[in-house]
C-alpha cells in the first residue's frame, strides 16, 4: 500500500485497505484517522504555526466506527489568541460524526536551559528483538508497521514502531502527523488479556507533546490498567531515538467477550 488515505479534494479523503482495523478488519483502525486530523490541523493553521505557535496537546474523542470509505474533514478556530489558541477538526462519514480533535497551539519560548525529565529511558532499537505481539490481531493496519520490543510484564511493554506506509502519498506530512498516524496502536501493544477473550476499545486519546519526534523509529513505553467496573486506561511515554518527547493516555471501556 502506498498510503493510508488518498486526498480527493480540500475536505474529502478516501481510506485505503491499509487502514483495516484490529477489532473489525472491514472498519478503519482509528490510528491513521487521528494522524489525518493532525495533518489537516497543521495545514489549515500553517500560518499560525509559522508565526511561532506549536502543537502542545491533542485530544481526540472517538464517536463511532467508520467503514473503509470516503471521509470528510472540517476545521474551525475555537479560541484565537496571540500565544495560545484552541482549534478543532472533525471527521465524518456519510454525515455522521466519527472523530473530533481539539488541539492547543502554544507559543514557542527558549527553554533549552530548563529542559529535562525524570522518565525512565527505554532500551534502544538495536537492543531489542523483532516483536510478535501483534500476531493476535487481525486487520491490515497492524501489518503496515515494523515493530521491535520487549514485554516487561502483564500489561507492560517497551516497543519501537516504524510505519512503512505514508499517511498521504502526495503530501509532505510532519513528524508529528506521522507519529499520530500510529499512536492509537498503543492500546494493542500489551493488553492485559488476549483480545479474543476481552474487549477493551478506547473511546479517546490525549497526547501531550513537549518535543517534535525525530528519526524513523518511535518508542512506546506502555502500561495498561483495568479497573473493577469496566473502565481502564492505556498510558504511554513516547520516545524518539533522542529521548522522551511526550505522553499519551487512552480511556478504555472493558468487558469480557460473551462465551
Amino acid at each position: 500500500m502506498a498510503a493510508y488515505f488518498e486526498r480527493l479534494d480540500d475536505t474529502r479523503f478516501r481510506a485505503t485497505a491499509a487502514v483495516g482495523g484490529a477489532w473489525d478488519p472491514d472498519e478503519q483502525h482509528i490510528a491513521p484517522a487521528l494522524g489525518l486530523l493532525t495533518h489537516v490541523i497543521e495545514r489549515t493553521f500553517a500560518a499560525r504555526l509559522a508565526d511561532g505557535l506549536q502543537l502542545g496537546r491533542l485530544s481526540f474523542d472517538i464517536l463511532g466506527t467508520m467503514p473503509i470509505d470516503v471521509v470528510e474533514v472540517e476545521t474551525r478556530m475555537l479560541r484565537p489568541g496571540r500565544t495560545v489558541e484552541l482549534v478543532e477538526a472533525s471527521m465524518s462519514h456519510g454525515g455522521r460524526a466519527a472523530v473530533t480533535l481539539r488541539a492547543w497551539l502554544m507559543a514557542r519560548h527558549d527553554t533549552q536551559a530548563l529542559a529535562g525529565d525524570a522518565f525512565e529511558p527505554m532500551a534502544g532499537v538495536d537492543e531489542v528483538e523483532d516483536w510478535s505481539g501483534f500476531d493476535a490481531w487481525p486487520g491490515e493496519f497492524v501489518r503496515t508497521v515494523d515493530v521491535r520490543g520487549r514485554r516487561l510484564g502483564q500489561g507492560r511493554a517497551q516497543v519501537w514502531l516504524r510505519p512503512r506506509v505514508a499517511l498521504l502519498e502526495t503530501e509532505d506530512v510532519s513528524p508529528t502527523g506521522r507519529l499520530l498516524s500510529i499512536l492509537d496502536i498503543a492500546n494493542g501493544i500489551t493488553p492485559r488479556f488476549a483480545p479474543q477473550a476481552v474487549l477493551f476499545p478506547n473511546i479517546d486519546l490525549t497526547a501531550h507533546l513537549f518535543a517534535q519526534p525525530h528519526g524513523e523509529w518511535l518508542g512506546f513505553d506502555t502500561i495498561v490498567a483495568y479497573g473493577s467496573t469496566g473502565l481502564g486506561a492505556t498510558h504511554t511515554v513516547l520516545h524518539d531515538e533522542n529521548g522522551v518527547i511526550g505522553t499519551s493516555v487512552q480511556g478504555l471501556t472493558v468487558r469480557e467477550r460473551p462465551a
